[in-house]
């Protein structure tokens, strides 16, 4: 069986990494600020010493988060499975990595906190700081970030293995944004069983739904995904 697993900010959000937008009173990233004014490349010309801090203050909170049983038990199914299982994150943080995901089965399609890019030579350098001056001598450190209108990391590797896959899952996702929402239907176009885990169901074309918090609903798909295998 291949497998494919998407995870957005409901499998961070119990580590306490607020998510985009929250119904239960919860905090939200965008509280203090407008996604035109942090998360756009025009913002980002138009004031980017405003889009580094909102970053810097991004990274130091994650920074500061641990990896909670959602993160855990995926990386525990990616060392058991290999190169079966891709998990897609939408997330920016590195909760998986810290969870012991192995970089080979997972891939940041929206960027990583951890790294920026210069704006001249594009060259990447974890942990450099955003706004800094670069090496090069030409530009600064930005985030390395996918902005809305910008594309996201590794679209390639994604399509191919959702059209390889026998089974595609997505948590703690809305479902909302594209092209992420678009995988569950390419994933039903080729047969895989589609299955959501999430708080509530969202979109209905799922064939499946499981609800509950991620930290309990992921690890009972991952022992039964490691039964199977077994």
């Amino acid at each position: 069986m291949r497998i494919v697993i998407l995870t957005g900010a409901g499998i961070s959000a119990e580590s306490g990494i607020p998510t985009f937008r929250t119904d239960d009173g919860g905090p939200a990233l965008w509280a203090q600020h407008r996604i035109e004014d942090v998360a756009t490349p025009e913002a980002y010309r138009r004031d980017p010493d405003l889009v580094h801090a909102f970053y810097r203050a991004r990274r130091e909170a994650a920074a500061r988060a641990e990896p909670n049983a959602a993160h855990i038990a995926l990386a525990e199914a990616a060392e058991v499975l290999g190169e079966r299982m891709l998990v897609v994150t939408q997330n920016v943080d590195d909760l998986h990595e810290r969870a012991g995901h192995p970089a080979s089965g997972l891939v940041h399609m929206h960027g990583r906190l951890a790294s920026a890019f210069c704006t001249a030579c594009g060259v990447r350098i974890e942990g450099g700081g955003f706004g800094d001056a670069c090496a090069c001598g030409r530009g600064v450190l930005r985030p390395d970030i996918v902005w809305f209108g910008e594309m996201p990391y590794e679209m390639d590797r994604i399509e191919r293995a959702i059209l390889a896959a026998d089974l595609f899952v997505a948590i703690g996702t809305s479902g909302e944004v594209y092209p992420a929402a678009g995988f569950v239907d390419l994933a039903n176009e080729v047969g895989a069983k589609t299955v959501e885990l999430n708080l509530a169901p969202t979109s209905g074309v799922f064939r499946a739904s499981v609800t509950g918090p991620a930290s309990e609903t992921v690890p009972a798909l991952v022992r039964d995904l490691l039964d199977a295998h077994r």
